[in-house]
């Protein structure tokens, strides 16, 4: 039986973060919304409490009925998990006379609790609550301290919690992979058994029994994640997959044939349609964003249906859906408030089964799923690209003209991050066309009187924040001066140095 951490979410923002520490030491983990622990809870080593946007104090607050596995299975409350615990075991939990947010230094560190082995004393961690914990419960102690909170961290006597005030999923907690590992492996006892090679080995035996010499339809986009799922549905049942590449015209350049032929290179069977003219066609003079996207996604079934349609022994449809896709996300009311595109159903006309292979899996695990698979590297590590491509990447309405602009210049700025070795030193990049504006430019004496094209590269670790890449000024100018020079219909060149938030990665 598997082993896995539950990770109790109460609506952190970091909650995601807390799983990938947690699969970074080979352990599987599921992340559950605050009231869902299983019934069945056989194969569970040990439980966390995420931080929360609440106060323990509030009448709307998250809780938990703890009694369901405190004193059983090893718990670890963070943040307001913490707090949950203290308020709820008889300690003292009170606004804080100012928020304590930001970088600190645990002055006291108990490196005799299994929780703090190895630790630095004066190891610097991140705070971020408005509360603090005045006094902890009977039976509990002091295990960890900082200059302004003495309660930092503290741990039962008499049964497996601990608790800590501070977030050690967060990268500014310097020891913070080495608490979550004394958690996980020594208090928990992990066999650290999740891996890429085992994922790869356990789910080819799931899909062969789940699938047995039934066909399976898969949509490609040449993303990471689709790509990752038909190699390893390709492993699985070969022939009996097909997969269906819809190219709506809005493509990078020259992608198409691109990833086709690495498709062809990987074995797999592939459909490739072109449905540019109705795609171009249906977008003509429509500028509103969300429009687009909703005209590009409708656009997107009725081709992909209509080819899926002719193939009429299929009884499953598979997806690249990943854990984060799933994973509900909680606002102050409880109601889900964010829908992926790849978790709303299946048109009921298709009367398909679903098969999700990377239903469990993180970002960073699905490229290492992939370089388990043999693929190439280029397919792996390949920047994350919109569903509706570059329609969403110019500002205005879309023309097969604009695209051309675009394409071009977007082919120089990535061939060149490339070139120079900074491509896999970012998340994302990519080229804006603001084909609403125009400037003025000199070009061999004229006048020109064209669009400005604007950059754009982040870094990040998920995409829920992210930084503008600070880019080297001499390939800046190299790329602005290519572009300018090269692409017909530009003349010039911007950065996009927005952070997100409050920006978004995206234009539109």
């Amino acid at each position: 039986m598997t082993q896995k951490i539950i990770i109790l979410d109460f609506g952190s923002q970091t909650t995601q973060l807390i799983g990938r520490r947690v699969r970074e030491l080979d352990t599987f983990c599921e992340i559950l919304p605050y009231n869902k622990f299983p019934k069945d809870d056989s194969s569970v080593i040990g439980v966390i409490l995420s931080g929360s946007p609440y106060s323990v104090h509030d009448p709307e607050a998250f809780k938990v009925d703890l009694s369901q596995f405190v004193g059983r299975i090893p718990v670890l409350g963070i943040c307001y998990g913490a707090q949950f615990i203290s308020h709820t075991l008889g300690g003292k939990v009170e606004k804080a006379d100012s928020r304590e947010y930001g970088r600190a230094n645990l002055e006291m560190v108990d490196t005799t609790n299994p929780l703090f082995k190895w630790f630095e004393q004066h190891s610097q961690v991140w705070m971020s609550h408005g509360d603090t914990i005045t006094a902890i419960p009977e039976g509990f102690k002091v295990i960890g301290s900082t200059a302004d909170v003495v309660n930092a961290a503290f741990a039962s006597t008499t049964q497996p919690i601990w608790a800590v005030q501070f977030h050690p999923e967060v990268f500014h907690t310097l020891q913070g992979k080495q608490l979550l590992k004394n958690f996980v492996v020594d208090i928990c006892g992990s066999r650290q058994e999740w891996s890429a090679a085992s994922f790869v080995d356990s789910t080819v035996a799931e899909l062969k029994a789940q699938l047995g010499n039934d066909r399976v339809i898969l949509g490609l986009s040449g993303g990471v994640d689709s790509s990752v799922a038909a190699v390893l549905l390709n492993r699985a049942i070969g022939q009996n997959l097909t997969c269906i590449f819809v190219d709506h015209g809005m493509l990078r350049k020259n992608e198409f044939t691109q990833v086709m032929n690495d498709y062809k290179v990987l074995g797999l069977n592939v459909i490739g349609v072109d449905a540019s003219e109705k795609f171009f066609g249906d977008l003509a003079g429509v500028t509103d964003p969300e429009q687009k996207r909703k005209i590009i996604g409708r656009d997107f079934v009725e081709v992909f249906n209509a080819e899926a349609k002719k193939i009429t022994d299929a009884k499953w449809l598979a997806q690249g859906t990943i854990y984060p896709d799933r994973i509900e996300s909680l606002n102050i009311t409880g109601k889900v408030i964010k829908s992926h595109h790849n978790v709303g159903g299946l048109p009921k006309e298709m009367r398909l089964q679903l098969c999700e292979p990377l239903k469990w899996l993180f970002k960073d695990e699905v490229r290492r799923v992939g370089r388990q698979l043999g693929m190439p590297e280029h397919l792996i590590t390949r920047h994350p690209f919109p569903g509706p491509g570059l329609a969403v990447r110019i500002l205005g309405d879309i023309t097969p003209e604009k695209v051309r602009i675009l394409q071009d210049a977007d082919d120089i700025y990535i061939r060149a991050l490339r070139e120079w070795g900074l491509y896999d030193q970012v998340w994302q990049a990519g080229a804006i066309l603001l084909s609403t504006v125009r400037s003025v430019g000199v070009m061999g004496d004229e006048r020109t009187y064209e669009h400005p094209v604007a950059l754009r590269a982040v870094t990040s670790t998920d995409a829920m924040t992210a930084d503008w890449a600070h880019l080297p000024y001499d390939f800046m100018a190299k790329v602005s001066n290519e572009i300018i020079n090269k692409v017909r219909g530009v003349n010039r060149v911007c950065y996009d140095i927005s952070s997100k938030p409050p920006a978004t990665i995206e234009w539109e």
